[in-house]
């Protein structure tokens, strides 16, 4: 396509001068470690309690999001778009905890194995019609209405030896300075605001509370390991965790689907449908091989477009020198643990924040793709018994989830599964409101 044609100071296909190049790839490469650092470090806790192996943790997420990354520039969508740790599959983490990493990862393989088939079958565009403007919107809202728990208890950090009132008044307070900075910030700046809230954030949380943990963290992680030796997956069915993660993976599905045609609609690339197929495929495939790693899988960000637009570049090659950065760094453990090194209050705000502008992008989709008849009182049914059965569940006190049979508690003790389940009967079964597909077409 012209260089005359596009808005943009570099085009898809071209080839940015090397520091140029560079200098965008360092923001690429920003932005993917500062999501890695948010759910990597989140998912580690849960499952180590070693600063070590949550350090190994976060090298493993490192390495296959470079990996991923170069296949999708040059195999996959080809496109600049950028994978990360995906959100939804936080969800079935923790709603699986009781049942062990091996049952957990097992399943985080076969739903990498169910998209990668969906993709390349051509199947996945009869699942799409079912997934309505109200299903997506119900899928972006509870993904951060059930991590809400989290996020309290992170920004209390009741292990810090600390007042949970103090670290929670100042979570709240950076958040609210993020949004200030939101509002008064432009162009770069407002695109990596996630990665100053964490510095700024950082910086003064320790300097208002000293800790040697930071300190810690480096001093005791080597500087160079081979996190290899550290797999030793086996398979480990079980019937509750696998429902419970193919729920999680059909939204992530719908959720790449999104994102790549964000960018495809943006860059006007045409191409779509086999960009999609291609791009879903290396995701199921990159989800496969987050199994066997042990990690929580990727999917590419809907933060591309917001990218593109304030650096004028969208060349797909500056996401070679990000793959670089981050192939480099799953290699040195002392700097994933410095990186590493944020405190959970900080992590708490920072996922709110992001889990706000969630919230946002699911009432937009909610109220854009209704059809000429606005948003009725139907639609409102739809998504607000589904987000409240969701929320109900997620709040849920640990002993009620124990009294559920074994089976069920990785299904029923998910509210994400329960509130999109709810979601599906109501828009189908139960009030047929008959919304718009995830590409807009009435269902």
């Amino acid at each position: 396509m012209p260089k005359a044609n596009m808005p943009f100071e570099y085009g898809l296909d071209e080839k940015v001068p090397f520091l140029q190049s560079c200098l965008f790839g360092l923001q690429w490469a920003a932005i993917i470690v500062s999501s890695i650092i948010i759910l990597g470090k989140v998912v580690g806790v849960i499952h180590f309690t070693d600063s070590l192996s949550q350090i190994i943790y976060l090298q493993k997420i490192l390495f296959l999001c470079s990996l991923t990354l170069f296949c999708q520039i040059f195999l996959g969508h080809k496109l600049p778009l950028v994978p990360g740790p995906a959100a939804v599959l936080f969800i079935g983490v923790v709603a699986s905890q009781g049942f062990g990493m091996q049952a957990i990862y097992s399943s985080v393989m076969i739903g990498g194995v169910l998209v990668a088939v969906l993709a390349i079958s051509g199947l996945f565009k009869y699942l799409q019609p079912f997934f309505t403007s109200n299903v997506v919107a119900v899928v972006l809202l509870l993904i951060a209405f059930t991590i809400a728990p989290t996020i309290q208890g992170l920004m209390i950090d009741s292990e810090s030896g600390i007042n949970p009132l103090y670290n929670m008044g100042f979570g709240v307070l950076l958040l609210f300075l993020m949004f200030l900075f939101y509002r008064l910030l432009s162009g770069i700046w407002k695109s990596t605001l996630i990665i100053w809230g964490m510095v700024a954030g950082s910086f003064f949380y320790f300097l208002i509370f000293p800790t040697d943990k930071p300190g810690a963290l480096i001093s005791n992680a080597p500087w160079f390991s081979d996190f290899f030796q550290q797999m030793n997956l086996h398979l480990s069915v079980q019937p509750g965790v696998l429902i419970s993660f193919i729920f999680c993976f059909i939204a992530l599905s719908i959720n790449d689907l999104g994102s790549i045609q964000s960018v495809n609609e943006l860059l006007k690339t045409g191409d779509t449908d086999r960009r999609i197929t291609r791009g879903i495929f290396i995701t199921g495939l990159a989800n496969i091989a987050s199994g066997f790693f042990g990690v929580i899988g990727p999917v590419n960000y809907t933060v591309s477009p917001g990218v593109i637009v304030s650096t004028g570049c969208a060349s797909r090659f500056t996401l070679i020198p990000a793959a670089a950065i981050l192939f480099a760094l799953a290699f040195f453990p002392a700097v994933t643990g410095f990186i590493g090194s944020v405190p959970p209050v900080v992590i708490g705000a920072v996922l709110a924040y992001v889990m706000t502008a969630q919230v946002g992008a699911g009432l937009m989709v909610a109220l854009r793709g209704v059809d000429d008849e606005g948003f009725v009182f139907e639609n409102g049914l739809v998504i607000g018994l589904a987000i409240l059965l969701g929320a109900m569940v997620a709040f849920l006190p640990a002993e009620v989830i124990r009294d559920l049979p074994a089976f069920l508690r990785p299904i029923l003790g998910n509210g994400f599964v329960v509130g999109v389940v709810s979601a599906l009967v109501l828009e189908h079964l139960v009030l047929g409101c008959g919304g718009t597909d995830s590409q807009g077409k009435s269902a």
